[in-house]
């Protein structure tokens, strides 16, 4: 990742704080992807965290509330219809497990930083577990902020006690 983000910052011109930005909003990275760049580019902790979690926030909403429909319509364009059904499937598959005790389920895939977790996979599984907004929404920004606790640790703490 070092690499990436480093070519990213030499051959684009954009400024780091916009690049972490960007890196949140995208799903896999999210977040915890936003603060190890921002670490790597030496962007101070005080501004990283707002900026990251400000990019991981600003989806949920739209999936909460349109992922359905946007599978829908996507769903009809032949070539992208088995990303969406695997989407879909890996989304029930998840969902399944967190029917008993949702809220802390949410909370704990949201919040721990794993493949495949994160905010935007969690707000697919609210999707379709049909959470209510009420629920979901709070299970979701908490586990933002664990994640942003465990990733900041990562990110800008433990690797202060070995490398300074």
């Amino acid at each position: 990742m070092d690499s990436i983000v480093r070519w990213a910052a030499e051959n684009i011109a954009i400024d780091p704080r916009l690049l972490i930005f960007i890196i949140s909003l995208f799903p896999i990275l999210e977040l915890r992807g936003g603060l190890i760049a921002a670490a790597l580019l030496k962007v101070p902790m005080w501004q990283a965290i707002p900026i990251c979690v400000l990019g991981n926030i600003i989806p949920i909403p739209f999936i909460l509330l349109f992922i359905k429909q946007i599978f829908e319509w996507l769903k009809k364009i032949r070539p992208i219809r088995p990303l969406i059904e695997r989407l879909e499937r890996r989304a029930e598959k998840k969902s399944k497990k967190a029917e008993s005790g949702e809220f802390l389920a949410l909370v704990g895939f949201v919040g721990i930083p794993l493949p495949g977790t994160g905010a935007w996979t969690g707000a697919l599984v609210a999707s379709f577990l049909e959470m209510k907004l009420k629920k979901s929404v709070p299970a979701i920004l908490l586990g933002i902020i664990i994640a942003t606790v465990i990733m900041t640790l990562v990110s800008y703490i433990i690797p202060g006690f070995f490398f300074s």
